[in-house]
């Protein structure tokens, strides 16, 4: 049968139809995520005026019904007949795509909004949405419903200041689910905070008995940032660095300061909306922090003239850094608009940087120095590194992939057919290898707590027994040399015992997968293995709780009497073979649990602030933070017993 494809065939979708037709390509997506981003649309438009030297307060606020209400103090939506459109400015605005003063110059210098569809977006995408604005001393109202207008603009009454209000309801029939996130509203809240200096920004939270409230205010802008970001970390010197200037109409903030730690976090944005993949304003940015570093170290000897430079990523380790710029005419690579590709904003950052991080470093020769040596102690560790991997590549090619000698390996070859359980210790280990289905199950017994990478540099990490055995096991490489596509196990399961040391060594693990190879995790090839709590067993029959809850609902169901034989595992090493089989590694059974990155999060840069943070607060060397992180957490925790 063959369908007509004509003409007639193509639609033509009407205003904001289109929208509500494939909402994904306006927002992203219909998940968690692009629910969230209806939010950011409002708010950045707000952030707008608050840019353009007009507005210094933005009030969010998460109502009952989870609508949500915007208002500013900015100048107000203009309500003034639009005459090309022959509609007041404000339906404009919110019912006509690629309308707004973010276009030819004329509303604003610099604006946040990507594509000019945000309010109209909003409103097609919402069950109602009303907008009331505080004007030349008069409230004007429209409210619409599923992006169609339900009245006229209208005065309803008389006001003495300016600024917008917006309320809307997400749609039921677009978004798979309509709870907004506190968490993921507030920590997206704080960023714009950061990023736009003078700026308050409140967050309510109505759905509760007590309204919670949290403001963001930053005085010192982007430093305070870095302030914030390294407030779990040992900063390697006091003050933080901050330069800003303006050069070929592109205005450069950045705030740099390093810290104790290894990792390298610098953050990038344009018009205070995040540039994930970076772009050129990063690359000016890093280009002139390797060309003023290395001319410091070389004028000051740190540096021989038969040693090499140091390599960017030597300078670097350690760093926290804001790069944050302002342009009038933003041009984004790819679709999906994550990095910058203004020429001239690298020139511009790279001048700016150049001059000003010269002239501090010429005026704090002490943190000149400590920073040079931090660079140089990188780049032997990096050198010793290389050789280590040099060693493991020659390895690989000369013996033909030898494999640790402690895996049981798998005969399966097709790695979607394949798992490997990395196993705590070698008695459980000893279970799990007899237990398994050798077709396609390995198995990799660590022995003890693997190194915390989070305190450790490269080279040390490559040097530890336990993790060369799994780099290898794997074999896709580590860091640049990562290639998913040699991923031998499209399941690699930790399994650990259930106490409180089993749940330390699954997050070494973690933190290792999540620092090294992340792509494992944004895969979904990581899982945790959920060995039972409880065996019971009554009348020869046999059964197992994986919960305190389980356990209550098997001896409600079998009755509760003294010929109940009940047994509290303490780990893995207490099941023979056929209990590990039965309970934790048959497919048909068991339960895993995958690990995966949390979808509500805007991008992945957004959401590897909350890692890197949730992992420096867990894994790195301050307590107190620790200590904060487990008192303002511990009423999530379950099976607090193990």
């Amino acid at each position: 049968m063959s369908t007509e494809y004509g003409a007639d065939q193509i639609q033509i979708l009407e205003g904001l139809e289109a929208v509500r037709k494939r909402p994904g390509m306006y927002i992203g997506s219909t998940s968690a995520k692009g629910l969230h981003h209806l939010v950011y649309e409002i708010v950045d438009n707000a952030v707008d005026e608050a840019l353009a030297g007009f507005c210094d307060n933005i009030e969010v606020t998460i109502n009952e019904d989870n609508s949500i209400t915007v208002i500013d103090n900015g100048r107000g939506i203009p309500v003034g007949i639009n005459h090309k459109a022959g509609l007041p400015a404000v339906e404009v605005v919110f019912t006509i795509l690629h309308a707004g003063g973010k276009f030819g110059g004329g509303g604003y210098k610099v604006s946040g909004g990507l594509h000019g569809v945000g309010a109209s977006v909003v409103n097609a995408l919402s069950e109602w949405l009303e907008v009331t604005i505080h004007k030349d001393g008069k409230m004007y109202n429209q409210r619409y419903e599923r992006g169609k207008v339900m009245y006229p603009l209208k005065v309803i009454g008389d006001t003495d200041h300016v600024g917008t209000c917006v309320t809307f309801l997400p749609d039921k029939e677009i978004f798979e689910e309509t709870i907004f996130d506190y968490e993921v509203l507030r920590q997206r809240l704080r960023e714009m905070a950061f990023l736009t200096k003078g700026l308050k920004i409140a967050l309510i939270d109505k759905r509760l008995e007590e309204p919670k409230v949290r403001e963001f205010y930053a005085e010192g802008g982007i430093k305070e940032y870095v302030e914030y970001l390294n407030r779990h970390k040992d900063p390697l010197y006091e003050n933080i660095m901050y330069f800003e200037g303006e050069k070929n109409d592109v205005y450069v903030e950045v705030a740099l300061q390093h810290n104790s730690s290894y990792n390298e976090n610098c953050y990038s944005f344009v018009n205070n909306i995040t540039t994930p993949e970076g772009g050129t304003h990063l690359v000016g940015f890093k280009n002139a922090l390797t060309k003023t570093f290395n001319d410091y170290a070389r004028g000051q000897k740190f540096l021989k003239d038969n040693e090499a430079n140091l390599s960017g990523e030597d300078i670097r380790e350690g760093l926290t850094a804001i790069i944050s710029i302002k342009i009038g005419e933003p041009q984004f690579e790819g679709q999906t608009k994550q990095k910058l590709g203004n020429s001239e904003a690298r020139g511009a950052v790279e001048s700016v940087v150049s001059e000003q991080l010269k002239y501090f470093l010429e005026q704090n020769p002490l943190v000149a120095k400590l920073i040079c040596e931090k660079a140089i102690l990188a780049q032997r560790a990096r050198d010793a590194a290389r050789r280590a991997r040099d060693l493991t590549r020659r390895k690989t090619a000369l013996d033909g992939m030898s494999l640790p000698g402690k895996l049981a390996d798998c005969s399966d070859k097709n790695p979607e057919n394949c798992e490997i359980y990395i196993v705590e210790g070698d008695s459980a280990g000893g279970s799990a290898k007899t237990a398994r289905s050798r077709a396609t199950q390995a198995i990799l017994p660590l022995r003890g707590k693997i190194l915390n990478v989070e305190k450790s540099r490269l080279d040390k990490i490559l040097a530890n027994a336990e993790i060369r055995a799994m780099i290898t096991a794997f074999g896709t490489g580590i860091s640049e040399d990562f290639d998913i596509s040699k991923l031998r196990y499209h399941k690699i399961i930790i399994m650990t015992d259930a106490d409180v040391d089993g749940a330390h060594i699954s997050t070494l693990l973690l933190t290792f997968f999540y620092r090294f190879m992340p792509e494992l995790i944004k895969h979904g090839y990581v899982y945790l293995a959920q060995p039972p709590l409880y065996k019971i067993e009554k009348a020869k029959n046999v059964y197992y709780a994986y919960s305190d809850d389980e356990l209550n609902q098997i001896l409600t169901e079998i009755g509760r009497d003294g010929s109940n034989k009940i047994q509290r595992y303490k780990g893995l090493g207490e099941m023979d073979a056929e209990q590990l089989w039965d309970t934790t590694m048959d497919p048909e059974k068991r339960i895993l649990l995958k690990v995966v990155y949390d979808p509500k999060y805007e991008n992945d840069q957004e959401y590897e602030k909350v890692l890197d943070n949730t992992f420096d607060t867990l894994m790195g060397d301050k307590v107190e933070p620790r200590r904060e992180f487990i008192e303002a957490n511990a009423k999530f925790v379950r099976n607090l017993d193990i």
